[in-house]
């Protein structure tokens, strides 16, 4: 069944002069798509996300990283949270009659960034930053026969998953990160279960 995907950043510290420079670290690793380049979305949300936001706005083409992140920077306060939606290329199928054709197409990530006092401090399991990648059946594809066309598409697309965490694990200074899911089942057992199949 599929479940919901999600990598929590932490980092040692995450004030009010902080948050947009650290922000702009992690969205510096991420491997954008050649399609949909850029922030394609921001959003500004005050005290809790059952809260009005104060700013919206969609960009197409995308803007940079750090244009996105300049223009939030005058919200940048404890109480304030931020979603940057970019898009990343990943390998999905066809969907031609054999089943064996896949092609790469843009599949947007959210990221969501919390101030430390923003809803009752949700950043504390959430974490500062969190990163929402959508369903994880774009990596495990459960209901699709595991041919060696699929496995090398999935393998693709998880390589490029954990690619980027790596990334932020050694370029942003972080002091934690966890790649979870909805359901709390452990994403990994669930990647080697499936890749097992072709073995």
């Amino acid at each position: 069944m599929a479940d919901s995907l999600y990598l929590s950043i932490w980092f040692p510290s995450f004030r009010e002069g902080e948050m947009m420079p650290r922000t702009l670290s992690v969205l510096r690793q991420f491997p954008f798509s050649a399609v949909r380049e850029g922030v394609a979305y921001i959003s500004v949300h005050p005290v809790a996300w059952t809260e009005p936001t104060v700013l919206e706005r969609r960009f197409d083409p995308g803007i940079s990283p750090e244009e996105a992140v300049e223009l939030a920077r005058e919200f940048a306060h404890d109480d304030f949270a931020f979603v940057f939606e970019v898009f990343w290329d990943l390998w999905v199928p066809n969907n031609d009659e054999n089943g064996d054709s896949w092609v790469q197409r843009p599949s947007a990530v959210k990221f969501l960034v919390h101030g430390v006092q923003f809803d009752d401090g949700i950043y504390t399991d959430d974490g500062h930053i969190e990163v929402d990648f959508g369903l994880d059946s774009l990596f495990i594809h459960e209901g699709r026969q595991l041919t060696t066309a699929v496995e090398t598409h999935l393998r693709a697309n998880i390589a490029k998953l954990v690619g980027f965490s790596s990334a932020v694990e050694k370029h942003c200074a972080v002091s934690g990160r966890v790649l979870w899911s909805e359901s709390e089942e452990n994403l990994a057992q669930k990647l080697i279960a499936r890749l097992q199949q072709t073995q």
